[in-house]
């Protein structure tokens, strides 16, 4: 028998010890399994269109990635509808996504802007897709058109002209409505005469419709072959065409290539309040269709996606839509946490819907944005649509374009090494998007080699740190641990881990860094990484004879056959050079993260570098441009050395320093413009939000935006009155409204310019192009007071200052913000 003593020490044992030895255990590396043997891909029964361009270059594919020229490809999409940017603007934001590293621009021809009245189409000025396709080739810009003839893209109709709906039944083969479709991709036919891949221009691809799951007699795929043949009719002959492949679509197989999507918050859901984990943030091993992905017309259906042509994506949300009964503030991280994700998850081509925010433009009898009141499921603003993207709807880049070029840099270097390599998923997974217990990563390898893709972020959530993190990659022939010694992962963390790559004749075993980019020059190339903040940044290769290393700084370690050089500070004189007896060096630069968000390449009389400036950045084959906010003292550096530019000019200082860069400074005439605002009218009160009516596929109805006699009676009323408002030497001229209300807006007299529903960040608007059109003269602003009621979703950091009684409006400050203008020329006369 035991005595007490002994009886209290089992109890202990038993219950207590298993938690003393968990606390106290190391856990081990997450384990991989890579070692399935390679396979080639197979051909798709996908048929290309015409795939040869005059010069001789191929688009191609295979089951698993792209081809140009017969290697494999992953280029970067980014979306940018050229109907709703001013004309005048387009060549500036085709470079600035060129600068970001997008390959591809996506375009709506949305058909509402072309053909509001019947047999009368537009193709002029904002409207000119000719032009537009034009300057894609000018910049050596991809473009892939979507023609739908049903678009979406929250305009009114799904992008219908009026005089459509009313003929009769659409997005069926009904002999009248497949009449007027004809017309339509006729009159596009022949804005792309001449400018078609096959013809030597930029357009490689179609789309066909969107979010298409119509199953009737006359719809399914059976309409989809039609609009394809249609298409082909009126001339579109491309490599490639494409349907949305969510929701359940219709997607006959060999004839168009299904793209995916998803974005970090869903403004159509009809929730009030944060809404759950996104999918997006999770590895897709099972399906490639999003959970949230369900928009107009149904749930989305997580179906396990065919694997005959490669996984590409067309809608990777790069920000939001707001809504009126829904307005998430989407962050860069957000945005740029996906990537990694998708890529981890076989993605071989990346699209981003919106890369370039717009504006919905004037229609002749209505507004041109989907409402309620038009029988969609949601409200959107009547003018804005900046989607909160990388490029604002004025141009303006955001942070997450910085972000986002990390890794379009790194796929316009390397991406052809990863396009074919093949996903591994680790050995334990989230049990759902929600479950934040469990790592989430991701194996993508060809034989030896292979990236690693880790997320340790989902937005709305706060990630544990994942301490002692390290990884067991089983290969072929090889086990490798990664890294040698465990690291601790910071929560929000995510990014892309290489090994057992080539850098010239050095063998990479892995990276703590992430690699960048690569300059190519004719002395070598240089290898860009940047190390991850609260992360021990390390390289470490494979030690070979005659094999030499030296850093600038940290530690290098050389034992058992392996050269690891360690604790690297992120600097820009941070470099490696590795050196073989007989054979070419291996130049490596390492950067923080910071810097190589601040980088940008340029390449000077055939020699590539970086730029790293915080100012933003965009370049021609003859000039660069820098602009900044606010402050006319500019400053960059580039990378190596460049002794012959920039050429000498006013107001600009050249430094060449003693680390292999070179400094330059310059600053600007100080701008002086002024803003009068004066006081018209008070608010009134507004009434009560109402609910509009439930679609089939969601189980109730939102808020509807007020109608326009509200602003009338409820809205306060400013005039803003501008002096010295002259956008000489700038590039624009912003004014920030800092506001708290419902919605805003800034009209000219009865017109208006732009609108605004307020999620908590102060509003942005871009004056140039309302200067530029003499729009200026006559300014109101307007703020709808927000009830304390109403039961529109804010994010909770804003709905906590929000009373919860009365009503709020509130202009807590207006100001006008120069943007300056550097331009420097690239050539020398």
């Amino acid at each position: 028998m035991l005595n007490p003593r002994q009886i209290i020490t089992l109890i202990f044992v038993t219950l207590l010890a298993p938690i003393l030895f968990a606390q106290s255990t190391t856990i081990g590396p997450i384990t991989v399994d890579a070692t399935s043997l390679y396979l080639d891909p197979a051909p798709s029964s996908f048929q290309p269109g015409s795939a040869r361009s005059p010069d001789g270059h191929t688009i191609g594919l295979n089951q698993r990635y792209l081809t140009l020229d017969g290697k494999p490809w992953l280029p970067v999409m980014g979306e940018f509808h050229f109907s709703r940017v001013p004309a005048d603007e387009w060549e500036d934001q085709i470079l600035k996504m060129q600068a970001a590293g997008v390959n591809i621009i996506a375009t709506y021809v949305i058909w509402i802007h072309h053909e509001e009245v019947e047999g009368k189409f537009n193709w002029t000025g904002d409207r000119d897709l000719h032009r537009f396709a034009q300057l894609c080739a000018k910049h050596h810009m991809y473009l892939y058109v979507r023609v739908g003839p049903w678009a979406h893209g929250e305009a009114r109709n799904g992008g219908f002209p009026d005089w459509l709906v009313a003929k009769g039944p659409t997005r069926v083969n009904d002999p009248t409505y497949l009449k007027y479709v004809t017309g339509f991709y006729r009159a596009i036919g022949q804005q792309l005469h001449d400018l078609l891949w096959k013809d030597g221009g930029p357009v490689i691809g179609i789309q066909l419709e969107n979010e298409y799951a119509n199953r009737t007699a006359n719809g399914g795929e059976a309409h989809i072959l039609k609009l394809k043949q249609l298409a082909i009719a009126s001339g579109l002959d491309v490599p490639l065409y494409s349907v949305t492949g969510w929701d359940n679509a219709a997607i006959p197989s060999g004839a168009v290539l299904p793209v995916f999507g998803g974005y970090p918050d869903a403004p159509w859901d009809a929730s009030p309040g944060n809404l759950s984990a996104s999918e997006v943030y999770t590895f897709r091993f099972g399906s490639r269709v999003a959970g949230n992905m369900g928009m107009i017309g149904g749930s989305a259906t997580a179906h396990t996606t065919s694997t005959d042509t490669p996984f590409i994506t067309a809608e990777m949300g790069a920000g939001i839509e707001d809504t009126y009964h829904r307005r998430p503030v989407i962050s860069a991280n957000d945005v740029a946490a996906m990537f990694p994700v998708m890529l981890g998850s076989g993605v071989n081509l990346y699209g981003t819907y919106m890369f370039q925010g717009g504006e919905n433009p004037d229609g002749e009898f209505s507004t041109l944005q989907e409402s309620q009141a038009t029988g969609y499921p949601t409200d959107v603003p009547i003018k804005s649509y900046d989607f909160q993207a990388p490029l604002s709807e004025f141009g303006e880049e955001r942070e997450s374009l910085r972000k986002l070029k990390l890794v379009n840099y790194f796929l316009n270097d390397f991406g052809d090494q990863l396009a074919p390599m093949i996903p591994h998923p680790p050995s334990t997974l989230p049990k759902t998007p929600a479950d934040l217990s469990v790592p989430r990563l991701s194996v993508r390898s060809s034989g030896e080699r292979g990236f690693v893709f880790v997320n340790n972020y989902v937005r709305g959530a706060v990630m544990p740190s994942r301490p002692s993190f390290q990884l067991k990659i089983s290969l072929p022939n090889s086990t490798l641990l990664l890294p040698d010694q465990p690291v601790d992962l910071p929560t929000g963390s995510y990014f892309v881990w290489p090994f057992n790559l080539q850098l010239g004749d050095a063998h990479l075993r892995y990276s703590t860094a992430q690699l960048f980019t690569r300059l190519s020059n004719p002395t070598g190339s240089t290898f860009v990484f940047f190390c991850l903040s609260g992360i021990r940044c390390e390289l470490s290769f494979v030690d070979q004879p005659g094999m030499t290393i030296h850093g600038t700084h940290g530690r290098v370690l050389r034992a058992n056959g392996v050269i690891t050089a360690t604790d690297l500070p992120p600097a820009l004189d941070t470099t490696l050079s590795l050196r073989f007896e007989g054979r070419s060096p291996a130049q490596i630069l390492i950067l923080s993260q910071q810097h190589a968000e601040d980088a940008w390449k340029l390449r000077l009389k055939g020699e590539e570098h970086l730029v790293i400036t915080k100012q933003q950045f965009f370049a021609s084959d003859s000039q660069v441009t820098l602009q900044s906010d606010k402050d006319p003292a500019f400053q960059f550096t580039v990378i190596p050395t460049s002794p012959a530019w920039p050429f000498p000019a006013s107001r600009t200082t050249v430094r060449q320093q003693s680390n292999g860069t070179t400094t330059v400074s310059a600053h600007l005439p100080v701008a002086h413009p002024t803003l009068v605002l004066t006081p018209i009218k008070q608010a009134g009160t507004a009434a009560p939000v109402k609910i509009g009516p439930p679609p089939s596929w969601r189980p109730q109805g939102v808020p509807q935006a007020p109608e326009e006699d509200t602003f009338d009676a409820a809205a306060a009323v400013w005039k803003l009155s501008l002096a010295n408002a002259s956008l000489s030497n700038l590039g624009n001229l912003y004014l920030r409204v800092d506001y708290v209300g419902d919605i805003a807006r800034l009209s000219n007299g009865h017109h208006l310019l732009v609108d605004n529903f307020f999620n908590g960040d102060p509003w942005k608007i871009g004056l140039k192009r309302f200067v530029n059109r003499n729009q200026t003269g006559d300014l109101l602003l307007q703020i709808l007071p927000l009830r304390g009621d109403s039961p529109v979703f804010l994010e909770d950091r804003i709905r906590k200052t929000i009373p919860t009684t009365g009503q709020t409006e509130q202009l807590r400050s207006v100001q006008l913000i120069p943007q300056y203008n550097l331009t420097l020329p690239t050539t020398h006369d």
